[in-house]
């Protein structure tokens, strides 16, 4: 298999094309990609062919509603991903002598509890380096497109490229309608959340049907793609939902009660970063990271 080609003297590529065919490796949907660009779906997909043109390559397979990378859209996605993130390095303003911020991507709750701890050790540690805490709703809180330098993920990541460390463990919890009946009880099971529909954030959440063994899940799903239209559809009454005690702790809702869910595994919380392009000050927060979570979890 030939690699594609990332640039070349004739070939019209521009960052766009690149901004565009990551947003559809990312979200694996044409129509998610335009929401996100504020584009028209068949802009995107006229972007996406320009660039298979130019590049000499099909980077997407378009076979399915959910389409998916080539083994050549593989490989060009680390090389846009470094491109696109080059680009924005270059670009960052700063003041001259000062380093550049190290920006953290999480996507709903960073370090829960450990969040602050760990901002108050950088100012003090690293006064003259800022890190800026960005929530970026989508899977990787930004690092796959390169919007970031780290990112507290949770769960299960596959993204090439990125290197992700374990931090802890998180215990998850029930999301139930404050007022309704499930929320009267101390703690929750699985079993209790399966004659309810669940609600279901496609983009950044944790949890899927297949929490549930099979023929013992939820009725229906409502699908969602933040946090807070998470937490609006609970409140609403028009499901259940699953999450991580940070979440508790860092989105209250006057409309949503949160109970223990004891009998589900638990959730691992990561520190992800690019293999290549790291900022100068990332290996400083992965240690501070440590330290901080240490007797987690």
């Amino acid at each position: 298999m030939r690699p594609p080609r990332l640039c070349s003297g004739a070939m019209g590529i521009e960052l766009r094309h690149l901004r565009c065919f990551l947003a559809v490796a990312e979200e694996s949907s044409i129509t998610r990609a335009a929401q996100r660009l504020r584009l028209s779906q068949p802009t995107v997909s006229r972007t996406l062919a320009a660039l298979e043109r130019d590049v000499g390559a099909r980077l997407v397979d378009r076979s399915t509603h959910h389409v998916s990378l080539t083994p050549q859209g593989r490989i060009f996605r680390e090389k846009a991903t470094a491109a696109v993130a080059a680009f924005d390095e270059a670009l960052t303003p700063g003041r001259p002598g000062r380093p550049r911020p190290l920006r953290l991507g999480h996507a709903w709750s960073a370090l829960g509890a450990y969040t602050t701890p760990l901002l108050r050790r950088w100012e003090r540690e690293l006064p003259d380096t800022p890190l800026e805490l960005l929530r970026i709703d989508d899977r990787t809180a930004g690092l796959a497109r390169g919007e970031v330098d780290a990112a507290v993920l949770r769960g299960r990541i596959e993204a090439p490229g990125l290197v992700a460390e374990t931090l802890y463990l998180e215990e998850r919890v029930a999301a139930v309608t404050a007022d309704g009946p499930l929320a009267a009880r101390d703690r929750l099971t699985l079993a209790d959340l399966a004659g309810v529909p669940v609600v279901i954030n496609e983009v950044s959440g944790v949890t899927a049907l297949d929490l549930w063994p099979p023929g013992a899940r939820p009725p229906a799903t409502v699908a969602v793609t933040t946090t807070d239209d998470w937490l609006t559809a609970i409140a609403a009454g028009r499901g259940a939902g699953v999450s991580v005690v940070s979440t508790a702790e860092t989105h209250p809702h006057p409309g949503v009660a949160y109970r223990p869910l004891p009998d589900v595994p638990r959730v691992p919380v990561l520190l992800a970063y690019r293999a290549a392009a790291a900022h100068p000050a990332l290996p400083r927060l992965l240690e501070i990271a440590r330290e901080v979570t240490a007797g987690a979890g």
